[in-house]
């Protein structure tokens, strides 16, 4: 029994992590909380401990990256149906029983803290399209149109389930996460190109037909779709015409930040959300052009190894996997700093890693847990 344990250990021990991720991901954690240390000074004062929360966030995610490291990939993978379950489950009872916060009900409230299912379903739905086109790949050497045709309708439903719940919340912005990790995987995976084309052309028609009732008789809009979504639309086009308080003042402070910053814990211009939407106009503030190049650098550099990563896995499933978190960073990378400098409509995302959330980064590093494991597949756990 010893003997075993200690072969154990020894295996664990030879067990390497991608050294380049590891530092990004330190980095990442070492921004992140000097920036929220920031960030509180424009915060209420109850608000004070954010920091304090998102180290612990950040200890408990390096936990379970190494405990998914520990286990493998394999057990996440043949028991991803049983976990898209209960994430479904989650985001039913979360409409019915979760806190109200700005006019949504996204988070199960447990004190000072909060769990958003949400987040963690994205992560859940990369794997359970991971495991379906591997599937599809493995049942079907020369698929048909109709084969094809099948197969993505089992998909659309495995995605609009969770879609339409999370709509309820509302939540529009992570919606649009799960639509795009969806396109990006089937594309990786090789499906006609035509699929795509129709796709986006009925996407195109339904925001167009969309877009011009809202234009055209905004009270036949609210009667159609609610306040609630016009609310959400208006916000939206808000970029538009580079209105909005949240969006000036956040641009004022990255613009006059020059090319140092005003120092680090100093944000001389007040903008709402600047600990989770608008968290790189407040270190843009700090460290000016300098430190704003410095950090996307290093978002560059952590989505190359990720590509890096999936181009020398052996795998198809690990390639599928791969592809579905690399997009969804790199939208959420995207779309979270142009926001912030008004190139892009303010949707609420955040920029991974970096913003304040227990959920988000929870997320992120069970992503990373299982990054680590593709990376070094060869030297993955075994009993």
């Amino acid at each position: 029994m010893y003997d075993k344990f200690g072969d154990q250990m020894k295996n664990i021990s030879k067990y390497k992590v991608d050294n380049g991720i590891l530092i990004s991901i330190i980095a990442f954690a070492l921004i992140s909380i000097i920036s929220i240390i920031s960030a509180q000074k424009l915060l209420p004062s109850y608000m004070n401990d954010l920091y304090l929360k998102q180290i612990l966030w950040y200890s408990i995610g390096f936990i379970i990256a190494y405990f998914i490291m520990f286990i493998g990939n394999d057990i996440i993978f043949r028991n991803i149906k049983i976990l898209y379950i209960i994430g479904v489950i989650s985001l039913i009872l979360v409409l019915f029983f979760g806190q109200t916060i700005n006019n949504a009900k996204c988070w199960f409230g447990f004190g000072s803290f909060g769990i958003q299912p949400s987040e963690f379903m994205k992560i859940i739905l990369i794997i359970m399209i991971a495991n379906m086109i591997k599937e599809f790949r493995e049942n079907n050497d020369n698929p048909s149109i109709f084969d094809e045709f099948k197969f993505l309708i089992k998909v659309a439903i495995i995605v609009l389930i969770p879609s339409l719940l999370t709509f309820l919340e509302p939540d529009t912005g992570v919606v649009l996460i799960y639509l795009l990790i969806t396109i990006i995987m089937l594309f990786v995976a090789g499906i006609r190109y035509r699929w795509f084309l129709i796709v986006i052309s009925f996407l195109a028609l339904t925001v167009g037909s969309i877009l011009t009732i809202y234009f055209l008789n905004t009270n036949l809009f609210i009667k159609i779709f609610g306040t609630s979504f016009f609310l959400r639309v208006d916000r939206l086009l808000d970029w538009s015409s580079g209105s909005g308080y949240q969006l000036q003042n956040g641009m004022t402070a990255i613009g006059s930040a020059g090319l140092f910053g005003s120092g680090w814990n100093n944000t001389p211009i007040y903008f709402p959300e600047p600990q989770t939407d608008f968290i790189f106009a407040v270190f843009s503030s700090n460290f000016g052009l300098i430190g704003s190049v410095s950090l996307i650098c290093l978002i560059i550099y952590f989505d190359i190894k990720l590509i890096s990563t999936s181009i020398n896995s052996q795998k198809n499933i690990n390639k599928y996997v791969i592809a579905g978190i690399l997009g969804m960073l790199i939208y959420q990378q995207f779309q979270n700093i142009g926001m912030t400098i008004g190139i892009m409509p303010i949707t609420g995302i955040t920029l991974p890693f970096i913003s304040y959330g227990g959920s988000s980064l929870l997320s992120y590093m069970i992503m990373v847990g299982i990054i680590f494991n593709i990376s070094n597949d060869s030297l993955r756990y075994t009993n």
